[in-house]
């Protein structure tokens, strides 16, 4: 089941990335033609390759071309007497090679040639090199439509193995508007198709990055709708008719073991995908009655895989060099805070991949265990067992741990565990559900924490978003005017008193502001580049991918003494911006700066 995705461009500014370049370049189309071609595409819910072939003549050899000197890699078309390589495709099948998009054609001394769609793509997931191990790998890139003649002539079926598109899955169904409100059987050939529809959100979803998947019906006639959030935007992705929505939810919670005929209730449950498809993923799943009857279902793709390196999360230089110096401590606390869905975790296991050495052991406890890293001893906690974040800690203190991290820290008991911990040896890293870094202290002490021994404890907090990065390919370089930088220093300078005001010092402290901003990120001219979103066919509307933001407080003698004093989190902001950190806001507008993302996006997820 091939799921189409048409590509659009903007005007006449055509990119140096677009696939399709090459045909311009060779004078087989006009600029003009091919975003004609785009458009038609993208109106008639078509392949753009398709649009080519049919409207403007263009040869499948001629578009292989131009694919191959897009991706670097030669271009194999398809051949009607090539040898069916069964070793090679033992352990594949057909809904797995077209949902993936790679197919291994031939094995010699030189290597494995492996035909592709998007050869950067299918490389970078390093798929290949999982199941064939020992091969090395060469690459090949063909058209869409070759593609599916060489699998049709592998797997010796020219029906598609998975219903082929969702618009081929849907067909059956749109003809049948009745209220959805009657349970009604559904065929088997359309439970067939559903079972096939399903999988096919999920496996899109993955691939293209997609964190929760948000399906919500609408009571009576409504059709339900399901959307991505994709980069942190909900973006539509296709609509079920009414009378399918019973069977859609049920077949979701199958898949997650729940009650299929309780829907009054919320439920809760995890998806191993990898008994229904070919992709190895956890979905957390929570069904909610919603009004009208229904219900709404969010399933959470779990992100899996190796941890991130520390210097790859974003963090700037400034901020990354005194979060090293924090945890490099042998003992102590520290947290890192933000709301669901901003990377704690992500943070977390990067900080734990830095301090994992052969002579460290380190213990955690999670809800769920969702990135594995060879060294760690991890633990699932499961509450209905009674194995809750205090219990899994008192344990951990009795078998000897150099570092202990704890997924979520929600509770006096947890806490107290947690300070006890880091008092008496170990280094404890854990994750709040809080705003910013002097909130998170002023919570704590709110929950009934000692001040002295949470003082003598903490290293320092980490607070953090996920804002929008930029499209690296089609951002659009412009040079801000005055009034532009005055705004973004007056931002800047909020939180910052003696750069607030109209007398001199003010002044010469946002002058020196500027002076830095100039130095670090000005041209040779002194003058600023900053870049907007524009939108290409490789983006979400101009973003691709998200950045963290930070906002780094660390323990110092400074904020020790406000905390035992009971400071407020006015009083513990000023006292950390005096000693170095930068707001949420702050951080964002450096990475406005470096081009990363722009500052509409960095309002989004800054309170101040």
């Amino acid at each position: 089941m091939m799921m189409v995705f048409a590509e659009g461009d903007d005007g006449n500014r055509m990119q140096s990335h677009t696939k399709y370049e090459a045909l311009v370049t060779d004078a087989l189309l006009s600029a003009a033609e091919l975003e004609r071609a785009h458009h038609a595409a993208h109106a008639q819910l078509l392949d753009i390759e398709e649009v080519l072939v049919m409207d403007f003549q263009v040869p499948l050899a001629a578009i292989g071309q131009a694919l191959a000197r897009h991706f670097k890699v030669p271009y194999e078309p398809f051949a009607p007497g090539r040898m069916k390589p069964g070793f090679l495709l033992r352990n594949l099948k057909a809904q797995y090679v077209e949902e993936n998009q790679w197919l291994p054609l031939d094995e010699d001394k030189d290597g494995l040639l492996v035909l592709a769609l998007d050869p950067e793509r299918v490389r970078a997931s390093r798929i290949v090199n999982q199941v064939f191990p020992k091969s090395t790998l060469a690459w090949c890139v063909t058209t869409r439509a070759e593609f599916r003649q060489t699998v049709d002539q592998f797997f010796g079926t020219t029906a598609r193995s998975d219903g082929s598109s969702l618009r081929e899955v849907l067909s059956g169904m749109a003809h049948d508007d009745s209220d959805g409100e009657a349970v009604q059987p559904v065929s088997q050939a359309v439970e067939n198709e559903l079972v096939k529809l399903v999988n096919k959100v999920i496996m899109d979803a993955s691939r293209q990055g997609v964190s929760d998947i948000h399906i919500e019906p609408l009571p009576g006639n409504g059709r339900t709708a399901i959307r991505f959030r994709k980069d942190g935007a909900l973006v539509p992705y296709i609509d079920i008719p009414a009378s399918y929505r019973n069977a859609l939810v049920a077949r979701v919670k199958i898949m997650c073991d729940l009650d299929t005929s309780e829907r009054r209730k919320p439920q809760d449950g995890k998806i191993k995908f990898k008994k229904y498809g070919p992709l190895d993923i956890e979905l957390r799943v929570a069904t909610i009655p919603s009004a009208g009857g229904v219900e709404d279902i969010v399933m959470r793709i779990l992100p899996a895989g190796d941890a991130m390196a520390l210097d790859q999360l974003g963090v700037l230089p400034h901020n990354l060099a005194r979060l090293r110096s924090a945890v490099d401590k042998p003992h102590g606390l520290f947290f890192v805070c933000g709301p669901t869905g901003s990377g704690k975790t992500t943070t977390l296991h990067s900080l734990l991949a830095y301090l994992n050495t052969p002579d460290t052991k380190i213990w955690t406890a999670e809800d769920p265990v969702e990135i594995t890293q060879k060294g760690l001893r991890q633990v699932q906690v499961n509450r209905k067992a009674g194995l809750d974040f205090a219990t899994v800690m008192r344990a951990f203190l009795r078998a000897d741990p150099d570092v202990i991290m704890v997924g979520e820290m929600r509770d006096r008991e947890t806490v107290g565990i947690g300070i006890e911990a880091s008092l008496t040896g170990h280094l404890v890293l854990a994750t709040l559900h809080t705003n910013s870094a002097p909130e998170s202290i002023v919570r704590l002490l709110d929950m009934g924490m000692d001040p002295f021994n949470f003082a003598d404890a903490l290293l320092g907090v980490l607070a953090q978003r996920l804002a929008r990065r930029l499209c690296g390919a089609c951002k659009e370089p412009y040079r801000p005017d005055g009034a532009e930088m005055a705004q973004l220093l007056a931002e800047y300078c909020a939180d910052l008193p003696h750069a607030q005001g109209a007398g001199s010092a003010a002044a010469q402290a946002r002058s020196a502001l500027l002076d830095g901003w100039r130095t670090r990120h000005a041209g040779s001219d002194g003058h600023f580049t900053l870049f907007r979103a524009r939108g290409c066919a490789e983006c979400n509307k101009g973003y691709r991918g998200r950045v963290g933001l930070h906002e780094l407080m660390i323990g110092t003698d400074n904020i020790k003494r406000l905390l035992q004093e009971r400071g407020r989190v006015a009083t513990l902001l000023a006292a950390a911006l005096d000693d170095g950190m930068l707001t949420l806001k702050m951080d964002g507008i450096e990475k406005v700066l470096l081009g990363i993302t722009d500052l509409r996006t960095v309002r989004q997820v800054c309170i101040r």
